[in-house]
């Protein structure tokens, strides 16, 4: 594809869609396409697929639901592949989709800018390598492209390390180490239970209620059981099942620090996005006090941490278990379909087309399966589109990915 771009003067326009972002989400709307003979062009701004899963996660990562529930269109996992993959395995399979179904993104392409154009009808997306046009934009940057710093009063005073999440690999770099977690989400859980297993004490910040859930129940998936019920039973309902199941095996865990919100799992994962934490053993490790539960802070010290209950502690390292969020605020100029989060203004199933042909992946809050749900309706949306064309305008003939350059003036 390189070989086709000619200068940072260059205009290329581009006959199918314009992709941004090579993660899950973009590759999804890309095959959804390609099995259809619509082409299109990824722009990627890091130097692989699956940035996200590559660079910004830790070593011990799994996917948190059974394998079935996180594929992507038109390919299964690999049947060897354990029910829950791991970050290995998973970055393994995206590779093997993208070779499937013959995806080659652009890389090292950071969008700066992208807007509509009213005269031409077409989507115009700026990079530093050149100006890319199109009549469809594709958004799948999805809600998790930059990581979330809280504002913590006195943080930039601690002399410690301070870690994101993002920027976390293994608990090996804090061996022996009193940490302070900030985040009690499936991420800061699952840190506590890594620093753990080389035995560092780990101190987790719980600011609000949570729902934690077994990630599985004997030997079915708390998910998979959720949605098997909702087939049946109105939500609530299996809200109340799903809090039983977790009381019986995991106890009250109200008493352990972690207050459960009034409104049920399901429920508050359709209405605020909020997900449960699915527990894969760091709930004994609280119970046995190798985990501690604290309350919010109150100020970040040179040494340490305060807190709200008027405790002060000394910590030699804070994770930042505090999630992420979208950056399409910073780069897409259409504040009509986006909220300024940078979220679809229209809840799930209705958020994956705003209008002038452009559209979103990757931003339902509900993982992979969103993703796929999203992928499969974009395609064919664009696909009836196409169809209805006389056929492509040009194609590269170097690289065959269906663009015509033109050159202008920086003037």
């Amino acid at each position: 594809m390189s070989s086709c771009l000619e200068e940072k003067q260059s205009r290329i326009f581009v006959t199918g869609p314009i992709i941004v972002g090579a993660g899950p989400s973009g590759l999804s709307v890309a095959a959804c396409l390609s099995n259809q003979g619509v082409p299109s062009v990824i722009l990627e701004r890091t130097d692989c697929l699956a940035s996200l899963w590559q660079k910004r996660t830790y070593d011990r990562l799994k996917l948190h639901l059974p394998k079935h529930f996180c594929e992507l269109p038109l390919m299964k996992f690999p049947k060897n592949f354990p029910r829950y993959p791991s970050k290995q395995q998973f970055i393994s399979y995206v590779e093997s989709y993208a070779a499937r179904f013959n995806i080659k993104p652009i890389f090292n392409q950071t969008v700066e800018k992208a807007e509509f154009d009213v005269a031409s009808g077409l989507w115009t997306v700026k990079t530093k390598d050149g100006v890319y046009s199109s009549t469809w934009l594709v958004v799948a940057t999805g809600e998790n492209a930059e990581p979330v710093i809280p504002d913590i009063f006195g943080l930039k005073k601690f002399t410690g390390p301070v870690v994101h999440t993002s920027a976390y690999k293994s608990g090996s770099e804090f061996a022996n180490r009193k940490v302070l977690v900030v985040g009690c989400g499936n991420s800061g859980m699952e840190v506590c239970l890594d620093l753990c297993r080389y035995s560092a004490l780990p101190h987790m910040v719980v600011r609000n209620s949570v729902h934690v859930l077994p990630r599985d129940f004997f030997g079915l998936s708390s998910f998979g059981i959720a949605m098997t019920l909702l087939k049946w039973f109105p939500l609530k309902l299996v809200d109340n099942l799903l809090l039983l199941l977790a009381y019986f095996s995991l106890g009250n865990t109200d008493r352990l620090g972690l207050r459960r919100p009034k409104t049920g799992p399901i429920e508050l994962k359709n209405v605020g996005g909020k997900t449960p934490v699915l527990d894969v053993g760091a709930i004994s490790l609280i119970q046995s006090g190798h985990i501690r539960v604290t309350q919010a802070v109150k100020e970040i010290t040179r040494k340490g941490a305060k807190f709200v209950d008027g405790q002060e502690m000394e910590f030699d390292s804070i994770i930042l278990a505090t999630g992420y969020k979208s950056n399409v605020p910073y780069w897409l100029k259409d504040n009509s379909f986006f909220t300024k989060e940078g979220m679809p203004k229209t809840p799930f199933p209705n958020g994956w087309k705003g209008e002038n042909g452009l559209y979103t992946v990757g931003f339902t809050r509900r993982g992979l399966l969103g993703t796929a749900f999203d992928a499969v309706k974009i395609a064919e949306d664009i696909t009836d589109q196409w169809m209805k064309m006389k056929g492509p305008l040009g194609s590269c003939n170097v690289c065959n990915s269906h663009i015509i350059h033109f050159h202008f003036n920086k003037s």
